[in-house]
């Protein structure tokens, strides 16, 4: 494993280079780290399974470079998808639509449809580019971590999780703090209209007002499996508890306007809710670095980001 510190042109001509050679490379976008491989290879992707420790039918979200490559991955794609991909691309929105037949079942699980996603940062679009140069199609890129954990949002994050998965000829790029820091919006579009099925920065408003289409909210179906659709998700080894009263010794993050509990431990005071997204998971790690048992979470209650961060910190705390 070789962690890259400054991602230059020619050593992202060479993290291409990698994945084409059927290795992983983990990289950043602009909601958490990603640990990628080609997505039409089959031997690849079962890399990221064994290193993440993933249940083999778990799908796999597929970054690509723009909405032009949608056909290479999705046919009979609503209207409605395409204006989302139009108003949200490249952006922190994951669209699940009819897998085209050439798509394998070891990116979707076995399910009829995939996940799509062009991501919204430098390095992970220069990639994409220089990947496409040499005949790839897409980047299958889950979070760059052990499977049911916290997701990464730095280098040292990817470099705690996974060291002691990744072989000698992976590849870690480096490009700082991530802008968002929880997981992108998944919005179902294989219906007469959108499902969000996990919430994220692109919000049910957003999608409403793009669309015309009436969203009541969002919805869990069954039916389909998604990337952290598990009712136990996103968890540290600190306990995460909503709502409470914390004792002395127990790990509190809340907006900086809530004033932290005597004996307690600050992990952070965000001062929004984007800032509390951001500083989420490195707030999770920071306990256990601590080796907090408990930490107590009072939640942003607004709506925007805000219902990502309740979903997220749900799932955390069902563990």
């Amino acid at each position: 494993m070789q962690t890259i510190p400054n991602c230059s042109p020619n050593l992202i001509v060479e993290a291409a280079q990698v994945l084409k050679d059927g290795h992983l490379v983990a990289f950043p976008t602009e909601t958490v780290y990603g640990l990628g491989a080609d997505a039409t290879n089959k031997s690849a992707v079962n890399k990221i399974f064994l290193a993440k420790g993933r249940p083999k039918n778990h799908p796999l979200i597929v970054h690509i470079s723009s909405m032009n490559r949608l056909y290479d991955w999705a046919v009979d794609i609503p209207e409605y998808a395409i204006k989302l991909a139009n108003n949200f691309w490249p952006g922190p929105m994951t669209l699940i639509l009819r897998r085209n037949p050439s798509v394998g079942d070891f990116i979707t699980g076995g399910q009829s449809n995939v996940g799509l996603r062009v991501p919204d940062h430098h390095i992970a679009y220069q990639l994409l580019i220089e990947f496409e140069k040499l005949g790839g199609l897409g980047i299958a890129a889950p979070s760059a971590n052990r499977f049911g954990s916290v997701s990464p949002t730095n280098i040292q994050a990817v470099q705690d999780e996974l060291e002691n998965y990744l072989t000698q000829f992976d590849l870690l790029l480096n490009g700082g703090q991530c802008d968002i820091g929880v997981e992108s919006t998944i919005i179902d579009c294989t219906g007469n209209k959108p499902n969000i099925l996990r919430p994220g920065s692109v919000t049910l408003d957003m999608v409403s007002n793009c669309t015309d289409l009436k969203i009541d909210s969002v919805i869990q179906l069954k039916t389909i499996r998604f990337p952290g659709g598990l009712s136990s998700h996103y968890a540290p080894q600190a306990k995460i508890v909503l709502d409470q009263l914390p004792q002395p010794g127990d790990g509190f993050l809340a907006l900086a306007e809530i004033q932290t509990p005597f004996g307690c431990i600050r992990l952070a005071s965000p001062t929004s809710a984007n800032e509390f997204a951001r500083v989420l998971y490195s707030s999770f790690r920071l306990a256990d670095q601590k080796r907090i048992k408990k930490v107590i979470v009072i939640p942003p209650t607004d709506h925007g980001i805000s219902v990502a961060i309740r979903d997220r910190l749900g799932k955390a705390s069902a563990k």
